[in-house]
C-alpha cells in the first residue's frame, strides 16, 4: 500500500468513475475493488465500498460513503495537455460524459469531481511572469476549455 493515497468520497459510483478515469488517462487503472464485510450507512453487505485505482499515476481510493460529502472545487485534478489536441480529448471525455463546463479550464465529471485541464503553454506563460503572464492570464479568463492558439497568441502579444 503506499504511504500516502487520496480518497475521494463518492455517493456509490466510485467503481464507474475509477473505470471511466482508468480508460480516459494514461498511466491509470483500477487495481482492487473491494465490498462491504457487512451493512454499512449508504450500502448494503456485499456493495462496492472501497476501489484502488490511479489517474495519471496517482494512487487514489474511491470510498462509496453516501450522498453526504459530494466533492466541491476545494479539490480538482490538474492534468497538464500538451496541445489543442489533447486538451480536447480530454475535455471532450469529461463533459460528453455527463459533466460540465465551468470557466478558465475547469470542468466536473458526472461524478461531481472537478478537474483542471491545463496545456502547458498556459502553464509556461504563468510562470514566465510580467506582461506575458498578464495577457495569458486575461485571455484565460474569458474561456471554458483553454484555447491554446488564443493563449500562444497572448504570450506574444497578438
Amino acid at each position: 500500500m503506499n504511504k500516502n493515497t487520496i480518497c475521494l468520497w463518492f455517493d456509490r459510483d466510485a467503481e464507474e468513475a475509477a473505470r471511466f478515469y482508468a480508460a480516459t488517462f494514461p498511466d491509470s487503472e483500477v487495481t482492487a475493488v473491494r465490498t462491504a464485510p457487512s451493512d454499512f450507512p449508504g450500502g448494503k453487505e456485499g456493495d462496492v465500498l472501497t476501489v484502488e485505482f490511479t489517474v495519471c499515476g496517482i494512487p487514489c481510493l474511491g470510498l462509496n460513503g453516501g450522498p453526504s460529502f459530494p466533492q466541491t472545487e476545494a479539490f480538482s485534478f490538474q492534468i497538464a495537455t500538451e496541445d489543442q489536441e489533447e486538451t480536447d480529448r480530454y475535455w471532450n471525455a469529461i463533459v460528453g460524459n455527463g459533466g460540465e463546463e465551468s470557466a478558465c479550464g475547469w470542468c466536473r465529471d458526472k461524478w461531481g469531481l472537478n478537474w483542471q485541464i491545463t496545456p502547458r503553454v498556459l502553464t509556461e506563460a504563468m510562470a514566465a511572469g510580467g506582461e506575458e503572464a498578464s495577457r495569458a492570464f486575461e485571455a484565460m479568463m474569458t474561456m471554458r476549455k483553454i484555447d491554446v492558439a488564443a493563449i500562444e497568441a497572448a504570450r506574444k502579444g497578438a
